[in-house]
């Protein structure tokens, strides 16, 4: 069942002009409107993506189906989107929601970190993990992620945001190119030096029952892709055939000109070697130092 939207706080960025509500069960989300600028299907892709993303264990907003009412559309003026041209309220019915990252209690969230902070964030291994989902549902755009932590914490972790141009955004098509579906910094992908730095993730996707994809399409309003029943058949089906292409998909990223894994098949005590190399002043020293 759908969690019914309660009021309207503010307006997003972004291209879906997503609006930030407060639901029935206490929480915010990010709501995206079926009749948003870019398709209607990025609900769909949402909240695919984003569940599948969460079965394998990776760091995603919880998300739901959202129902919002004509009355609360009526009676809340912010509730628009503008086509350029115009300027159109907001639809009624159900729409997809994603729990705002750190909710409404005091913290910290940012959408871009310095390198100094980037390096240290909790979970940075699993930007790895989520090239894993964004190379096998065709993730059209760069990866997004926000980074949060709570008072008087020290580093952020990330949380990956933002699934709606999964399989291609509207079209559902795979249409898999090198660059695409990755983070716009190398440094996130320092730690990759083989195979075993996309573990436990990548086995999880190969592995997965096609039973549990499945039930997560079934999730997925008809009104979401215009209830044609085939069309999101035919996606689940060739989500499942792809699993046996990601490592492929992966290689030809790690092959590419933007040689995003620098560190592929070099032990860890030799990363570590150039992450903090020895002065040149230390041959010169002799004793002990006090």
């Amino acid at each position: 069942m759908a969690v019914l939207a309660t009021q309207a706080i503010r307006r997003m960025r972004g291209g879906a002009q997503s609006h930030l509500m407060l639901a029935s069960d206490g929480h915010p989300y990010v709501v995206k409107f079926q009749n948003n600028p870019q398709h209607v299907r990025v609900l769909a892709n949402e909240l695919l993506a984003t569940r599948l993303a969460e079965a394998v264990g990776l760091s995603v907003p919880a998300c739901d189906v959202v129902e919002v009412t004509d009355w609360l559309i009526e009676n809340s003026k912010e509730l628009s989107l503008d086509y350029g041209h115009s300027q159109a309220p907001c639809q009624a019915g159900l729409q997809f929601g994603s729990r705002l990252v750190g909710g409404l209690m005091p913290g910290q969230v940012v959408d871009y970190l310095p390198e100094e902070g980037l390096i240290e964030v909790k979970n940075l291994s699993e930007f790895a993990g989520m090239l894993v989902i964004d190379k096998w549902t065709c993730n059209s755009n760069g990866r997004q992620a926000v980074f949060y932590k709570r008072p008087r914490e020290k580093r952020y972790t990330a949380t990956f945001i933002d699934q709606g141009y999964c399989f291609n955004a509207g079209e559902w098509k795979f249409v898999d190119a090198p660059l695409r579906g990755v983070y716009a910094r190398n440094l996130a992908y320092r730690g990759v030096t083989g195979w075993d730095s996309f573990e436990p993730w990548l086995s999880r996707v190969e592995d997965l029952d096609p039973q549990n994809v499945w039930l997560i399409a079934e999730l997925i309003p008809p009104e979401w892709y215009g209830g044609n029943l085939t069309d999101i058949e035919i996606l689940v089906e060739q989500l499942l055939e792809r699993r046996n292409r990601i490592r492929e998909l992966i290689t030809l990223f790690r092959e590419s000109s933007r040689e995003p894994f620098p560190n592929w098949m070099k032990a860890e005590k030799d990363m570590l070697g150039r992450q903090f190399p020895e002065p040149k002043w230390a041959d010169t020293i002799r004793g002990p130092i006090m």
